[in-house]
């Protein structure tokens, strides 16, 4: 079998945080972040995603992050930009300046808000993907976006040359399963828990948030499973269950993965409104779960 078109992605990616600090971004943490995620083997570096809090990023902010994490790379692991927006002239400026900027790739979240048209989503993809030239992944996710891209568009998608990946996040292996027997996409997991499902049926990795956290736990994981050992692969999953469970169950990503980094000292903590921090008795909860999987403390943020 030829191997699909966004295979060389295949893997871990990590959606990472952007660090704040007194409100602005931390550029210094955020390179000690991305050396922990090379030391660890991390095969995609993933900023100014949904756990990048890029809704809340000033457009030049949004632009110096995906420049420094693709010169702190420094090509010792792929980058692939979240250049998305529901404005498709926004996310064609964004995508151009990441793609010079060297990015491997750019991660296109669905237009939000608008809620445009099966037609309306082809159209937006088609032209970022025909105006650049690095691969682009399409990320489905309607309990962000308020709309689901059909897989009836990801099938006429697959068809450009340049889309060449799915970030699949509405939850549903039906859909999983229908983009991969369907088409030649890579498709990766956008939920940590549903991640060895996903690979069960033949996604090729993840995009991950508990890999800020624990990369090296989920490389095992999505490798067990890319090799076909799926009894290590499910004791690594039923290991990361909880954990992965309370990144999206406790509060709205990026709340309880930066409440976690801040609780082994990874991280300030910080969010910008609208996002507020975790609550006292969730931060209980978070607390246990990181003490019953063993997350080992780092050197406190100073």
């Amino acid at each position: 079998m030829p191997p699909r078109k966004g295979s060389e992605f295949a893997g871990l990616s990590v959606a990472i945080v952007t660090p704040f600090r007194d409100g602005q971004v931390d550029y210094a943490r955020l390179a000690e972040q991305i050396e922990f995620q090379i030391a660890a083997g991390t095969k995609c570096l993933v900023p100014a995603g949904t756990t990048g809090e890029s809704p809340t990023l000033s457009h030049d902010e949004h632009d110096r992050v995906i420049t420094e994490v693709i010169q702190c790379a420094a090509g010792r692991a792929k980058v692939m930009a979240g250049t998305g927006s529901n404005s498709t002239a926004e996310a064609l400026r964004l995508t151009r300046r990441a793609a010079d900027e060297g990015a491997d790739a750019t991660l296109q979240v669905a237009p939000y808000y608008n809620k445009p048209t099966q037609e309306g989503f082809y159209q937006h993809f088609k032209a970022i993907a025909e105006d650049v030239d690095i691969p682009v992944c399409v990320y489905n996710i309607p309990g962000r976006t308020g709309k689901e891209i059909e897989v009836e568009t990801i099938q006429r998608l697959s068809d450009l040359a340049g889309i060449t990946m799915v970030k699949e996040a509405t939850g549903k292996l039906d859909q999983c399963s229908a983009i991969i027997g369907t088409t030649d996409l890579t498709v990766l997991s956008g939920d940590d828990s549903l991640t060895l499902p996903m690979m069960s049926v033949g996604a090729q990795g993840v995009i991950s948030v508990v890999g800020n956290l624990v990369p090296s736990a989920m490389i095992e994981l999505v490798e067990a499973a890319a090799e076909g050992d799926f009894a290590t692969a499910q004791q690594r999953h039923h290991r990361l269950f909880a954990l992965c469970n309370q990144m999206l169950g406790l509060a709205t990503n990026p709340i309880p993965i930066k409440a976690a980094m801040q609780m082994v000292g990874r991280d300030s903590g910080e969010l910008r409104l609208p996002m507020t921090q975790l609550d006292s008795t969730d931060g209980e909860k978070l607390r246990a779960t990181l003490d019953a999987f063993g997350v080992p403390d780092a050197a406190p943020v100073s």
